[in-house]
């Protein structure tokens, strides 16, 4: 039985220089404390380390719904090491649920929002340290970059994966219900069976549950050492969730006793560790803009490039969904994050001494591996799914500045047809519905890019209906927007410069002929760079879809999906 906050007669040490004292000490600071008072706190609780409590719940979603719980066993945490914490909010919002509506252009600017906004709070109320709960996919990457800006002693918890769900004796994850739209259209699902798989597919609280954005970042955050390795994936629902979340509230007292703050470990390298990660599990594309908004939080030089290189060096080892079999907590019970690690320790990948909120180098973390007997989620390196990781990086005359191909679960190397274009989502999806896309096409959909968007929306909606329409190892698409982690097939994202910007992808025609070579690290479409020219120099810019609050600040000053999408 874990030791209750109101047992523990733990006293920080009195040298322990704290930034709350210039808030809370002092006759001066009397009404700060008068305030405090009257919401419950006593001396006692004032004169302790003030530690922000980050939480991302809220009511609409089922990824972030139980933090509310994992909070509380935090701030048990926090009071039995002698911290007194102060719980706060901030917004999130759900990629699955505003899926193929105006809605989804929400979702990556709410990242900005997240770093904002946790950011702001602890800045306004000095507090000594930080503890993120994450759940979604933009409240993992928007709750470190907040934490990286702060630079105070933190640690980010993912508050975990959902469990599948049961579909005619089968695992199903939300993956599967996208795709059976598509089914549903094509006539190969009936009104009942769709009912019934929606009806399953997500049985309680917890992110999505295959290899998609959240586990993918829940991943890449403990290589990274800002989450303490193997502790983000146990799943939302397991009991040793509860003790994990007591676990960080201690652990941030302990990094504040040694002044250990994410300067020092986030680093170049442990950045590295973190793409090896996502190459290994064949993870999300969004991956890229994540780290790479990261990296620019910490002023640590990385570009798109360096995801081809590493994912060039690092075997595909994970069968995890949308291309593989397993789901996350498949992994959890295979031996987890920790076994993923000691796959790249032996193979001479990992930059093993990178320092962990756990105050153990991830090195040490990865020795500690336990694989389960006969698992089949995580190869040998002997016997890996594929040479290299999950992720490619294409250039060429339609993404001067690059874009993101998930190449796990499919083995296409070449493709080469006739382009269908489309300027918005919406219509993509209408013509695959109704049959208007053809074996052998190449869908195009444009200014859909961070600042044509704005707010770059994923396409799993038209990309789960051509999977779901059987045209998934027949049909190519690009994008200046990005996908879901749970997009599979040839798809080429973040296609950059985006149209609205005057990328080349502005140009393209029906009818174009485009042709994807991933050996060659080549999407390109054959017309000559003068025709090319010609064309941007004819189109008409669509008029902005929004020119104020939220939505027209971030398509103002948002960066290049080449860059991290980062606003400046």
């Amino acid at each position: 039985m874990e030791v209750e906050a109101k047992e523990s007669n733990h006293v920080m040490p009195t040298e322990l220089k704290l930034t709350s004292h210039d808030l809370l000490v002092g006759p001066d600071r009397a009404p700060a404390r008068a305030m405090l008072k009257a919401v419950g706190f006593t001396d006692e609780d004032l004169s302790r380390p003030i530690i922000g409590v980050a939480n991302t719940w809220i009511e609409i979603m089922p990824c972030n719904f139980h933090l509310r719980r994992l909070s509380e066993r935090v701030k048990a945490g926090i009071r039995t090491a002698g911290g007194t914490p102060i719980e706060y909010n901030t917004i999130a919002v759900s990629d699955g649920i505003s899926m193929g509506t105006e809605g989804m252009k929400a979702s990556l600017i709410s990242r900005e929002v997240i770093a904002d906004s946790i950011e702001l709070v602890a800045r306004g109320h000095l507090f000594d340290g930080v503890v993120a709960l994450s759940g979604c996919d933009k409240t993992i990457p928007g709750s470190v970059m907040a934490l990286a800006r702060l630079n105070l002693p933190s640690v980010m918890l993912y508050g975990g994966s959902i469990m599948p769900g049961q579909f005619q004796g089968h695992d199903v994850t939300i993956q599967d219900v996208f795709e059976a739209v598509g089914k549903h259209a094509s006539g190969k699902m009936t009104n009942a069976e769709l009912k019934d798989l929606e009806d399953h597919a997500c049985p309680g609280p917890g992110a999505c549950g295959g290899q998609f954005t959240a586990n993918t970042m829940a991943i890449a955050f403990e290589f990274l050492g800002i989450s303490p390795m193997g502790r983000n994936g146990v799943p939302a629902m397991d009991q040793r969730k509860d003790d994990v979340a007591f676990e960080c509230g201690k652990m941030v007292m302990d990094l504040l006793k040694r002044d250990l703050r994410p300067s020092q470990i986030i680093t170049r390298k442990s950045l590295e560790n973190a793409i090896a990660a996502v190459a290994t599990t064949g993870g999300s594309t969004n991956a890229v803009l994540h780290l790479l908004a990261i990296a620019r939080e910490t002023n640590i030089k990385l570009s798109i490039d360096d995801f081809d290189k590493i994912n060039r060096k690092v075997p595909l080892l994970a069968d995890l969904k949308p291309g593989g079999r397993f789901t996350a907590s498949d992994l959890y019970a295979a031996g987890g994050t920790t076994l993923v690690a000691k796959r790249l320790l032996d193979a001479g990948i990992l930059h093993a001494g990178q320092p962990t909120v756990t105050g153990r180098t991830i090195g040490e973390e990865a020795k500690d591996a336990k694989e389960r007997a006969g698992q089949q989620v995580l190869r040998p390196l002997s016997n890996p799914i594929k040479q290299t990781g999950g992720m490619v990086i294409l250039k060429g005359n339609l993404a001067p500045d690059g874009c993101v191909v998930k190449v796990a679960g499919h083995s296409i190397m070449t493709f080469r047809g006739p382009a269908k274009v489309y300027n918005r989502e919406e219509d993509a999806f209408v013509a695959v519905q109704s049959r208007q896309i053809k074996a052998g096409d190449v869908v195009v959909i444009r200014y859909e890019g961070p600042s044509g968007g704005p707010g770059m929306r994923e396409m799993l909606g038209v990309t789960a209906a051509i999977v779901g329409a059987g045209l998934g190892d027949s049909v190519a698409l690009l994008t200046d927007g990005r996908f879901s982690g749970a997009t599979h097939g040839l798809m080429a994202g973040h296609v950059a410069p985006e149209a609205i910007k005057g990328g080349p992808i502005g140009a393209v025609k029906n009818g174009d002929i485009i042709a994807f070579d991933i050996a060659k690290r080549s999407l390109s479409v054959e017309l000559s760079q003068k025709e090319i020219k010609a064309r941007l120099k004819k189109v008409k810019q669509p008029l902005p879809h929004y020119t104020s609050g939220v939505m027209g600040k971030y398509a103002r000053h948002v960066s290049s999906a080449s860059e991290g999408a980062i606003t400046t």
